[in-house]
């Protein structure tokens, strides 16, 4: 039972190590977490895959440590293995810039750090295996840009840190560094600024066989909590009961959080007075963007027949029968739309990175997404020029209750 207390990955700080072959950089994970998690070799390109391992970092609580495969990979594997260690840059919240002291900077160094730089990632720089060399006499300026001089100091302060994973010299301080630079990070409500204590919140929960035996998913979980934050009263009810919930209340209540598949039914029963919303709307704001989804819905009238459409989800599950994302919503699409657009669909990790052909981008609500990938998909899109939207905020749209389901946010 224990594993359903655990902080979801998606809500861990996501902490990821960068470099090259050889540089430290899985010594330095298994130092930092006190275990000896990642394989460690003299061979070059021992770690192939990125490595993930979930801890607390006091004072700034659960992370995510993530080793990378080395940027200077050589071969076609190897240009494999480095595309995956880029693409946790969508997900990471700090990142660890790792080199050997005795080893000048190089272009594939320079590479990375603009690359972060440019994501707005918070970083730090790694001197490793400091019991060996001091990197005072290694430095290397030739070729670097003022721009590269100003990258390569580590991070906002220009301060480096030299660690050696062999005495523990400086990881605790390098822990200590890494704490502080995110202790600020946003704590972002997700649905607690909306009540005040005492208020009574309604969240409709459907039972049917899409939903996971024996537990709530995840956004239901986290929207619990976040209202007994508020110091208010969460009340879960099926669609089935929602009626007699209402009608056995005192007063109505302060609103109604819904899941998205029930959503045109829940709007029938619920008083035209109490605001009304999804789940997938509440973590559009969570996480992404809820106007410029309220946006990206009102263009699925403008699709025509053969436009390509983009439907992605974070995680992955088994599809049944009345899936939502590969039945209802092309289902919903086609008949609200009135054409035949090509759909095509993507899960858990994979995301295109070329969207200039989709017409339309529908995302679910990402709850298994950190809130920086969420972000960086639909910034993709934004710079694409391709609308996105969400499943709630499209569903809402298409049932003719977008208004009423944002303006509890307008408020």
């Amino acid at each position: 039972m224990a594993g359903l207390n655990e902080t979801p990955s998606c809500e861990r700080v996501q902490i990821a190590l960068f470099g090259r072959r050889n540089a430290g950089k899985s010594s330095l994970l298994n130092a930092l977490a006190g275990q000896d998690l990642a394989i460690v070799s003299e061979t070059r390109g021992t770690t192939t895959d990125p490595v993930k391992k979930s801890m607390e970092l006091l004072p700034l609580g659960p992370v995510t440590l993530i080793d990378t495969p080395g940027l200077d990979d050589e071969g076609a594997l190897g240009a494999l293995r480095v595309k995956k260690a880029r693409e946790v840059l969508r997900k990471t919240d700090l990142a660890l810039m790792v080199r050997d002291a005795a080893e000048p900077e190089n272009e594939d160094d320079r590479a990375i750090l603009r690359e972060i730089r440019a994501r707005g990632i918070p970083y730090l720089y790694v001197l490793n295996k400091a019991d060996l060399h001091r990197p005072e006499a290694h430095e290397n300026t030739e070729g670097k840009t003022k721009e590269d001089e100003g990258q390569l100091r580590g991070g906002a302060d220009g301060k480096r840190f030299f660690v050696s994973c062999l005495t523990r010299q400086g990881i605790q301080e390098l822990k200590d560094a890494m704490a502080g630079m995110l202790a600020a990070k946003d704590d972002r409500p997700l649905i607690r600024d909306l009540l005040s204590p005492g208020d009574v919140a309604v969240l409709v929960v459907p039972i049917d066989k899409a939903a996971p035996k024996g537990r709530l998913i995840l956004p239901q979980q986290q929207t619990i909590r976040d209202i007994l934050e508020a110091g208010a009263q969460a009340l879960v009810t099926r669609d089935t009961e929602l009626a007699g919930t209402l009608n056995a209340l005192k007063q109505p209540p302060r609103m109604v959080v819904t899941d998205s598949q029930v959503f045109g039914k829940v709007d029938k029963i619920v008083p035209a007075d109490v605001p009304l919303t999804s789940f997938s709307i509440l973590m559009a704001r969570y996480k992404g963007d809820l106007f410029g989804a309220v946006r990206g819905a009102r263009a699925v009238k403008e699709l025509k027949d053969g436009d390509p459409v983009l439907i992605a989800e974070g995680c992955t599950h088994h599809r049944q029968c009345g899936d939502i994302g590969t039945e209802k919503l092309p289902a919903w699409i086609r008949r609200f739309a009135g054409c035949e657009p090509a759909f095509s669909w993507v899960s858990g990790g994979e995301f295109p990175e070329d969207l200039g052909s989709y017409k339309l981008v529908v995302h679910c609500g990402g709850c298994m997404l950190n809130a920086r990938e969420m972000q960086w998909r639909l910034g993709a899109c934004r710079a694409a020029g391709v609308p996105a939207t969400n499943y709630g905020t499209l569903i809402a749209y298409i049932h003719g209750i977008l208004d009423r389901s944002v303006a509890i946010f307008e408020k």
